[in-house]
């Protein structure tokens, strides 16, 4: 009996994914590592990026953090880690971290599926000229919805999927981080719309194009927005973790 090459064989994310988060977490100086926590020392983090915590989806936790932060937080001294006590030293020395997002993406066998798709219904891409379209939509949501989805007609891709000539959902993307070729997107649905499949279509829509591009679309959003979180699976998305970074407001 001859063994079959295993489905599983195919990585779960693409080249380009793994590599970005590497490159985030581990172009520096490793403090501590072992089979579930890594820690590094990077002199380069931006400032509003000065500590990150990436927790993947099978359980791994990476951190990074400035020396000056591992130096006032008494990291650089420890040989001895685990992300609770990683955490504490946080907490003592005042540095908060915003809340972790949840980061989903397309699986290279879902962007495989994406990409041989004809997606059907009122949905195009938008430009400049659907500026009044485009506003109308805009005033029909919520200041707090707006301020979630960060959709914006100006960014590098925006398609939206209109009902009887009106629009009615939306997504738009930016190229994430300097040379990445990641793609982050939000997307917004008007309220008395949602539940019919506008998003989940805009959100394939544009990933579809993103893929065209030469970019992974990314998809985010907090731990606690289940309607959010159910939108990525319909959309055929794979979690692939919680990525946290220091707060605006943190005292350190």
């Amino acid at each position: 009996m001859t063994n079959q090459p295993s489905r599983e064989s195919m990585p779960l994310f693409s080249q380009t994914i793994t590599d970005y988060w590497r490159a985030q977490f581990l172009n520096g100086d490793v403090l501590y590592s072992d089979e579930v926590f890594t820690v590094a020392i990077n002199p380069d983090l931006d400032e509003d990026s000065r500590v990150m915590v990436l927790e993947t989806a099978d359980g791994r936790v990476m951190a990074v953090l400035t020396p000056a932060l591992a130096e006032k937080t008494g990291l650089d001294q420890r040989q001895d880690l685990s992300e609770p006590i990683f955490r504490r030293k946080l907490n003592e020395a005042g540095v908060t971290l915003h809340g972790a997002d949840y980061v989903f993406y397309f699986s290279e066998a879902e962007k495989n599926i994406l990409l041989q798709e004809n997606l059907e219904g009122d949905l195009r891409r938008l430009t400049e000229q659907d500026e009044a379209v485009f506003s109308e939509f805009q005033s029909s949501a919520s200041e707090q919805d707006l301020d979630d989805a960060y959709v914006e007609l100006d960014h590098w891709a925006v398609f939206g999927s209109f009902e009887h000539d009106r629009l009615v959902s939306a997504a738009s993307m930016y190229p994430w981080g300097e040379d990445s070729h990641i793609a982050d997107l939000g997307v917004l649905t008007l309220t008395p719309f949602r539940g019919k499949g506008h998003a989940r279509k805009v959100v394939r829509s544009i990933s579809k194009y993103a893929y065209e591009q030469g970019y992974e679309p990314q998809y985010r959003c907090q731990l606690d927005n289940q309607a959010s979180v159910s939108l990525a699976k319909a959309a055929g998305l794979t979690l692939f973790g919680k990525w946290d970074v220091v707060s605006p407001d943190s005292t350190d």
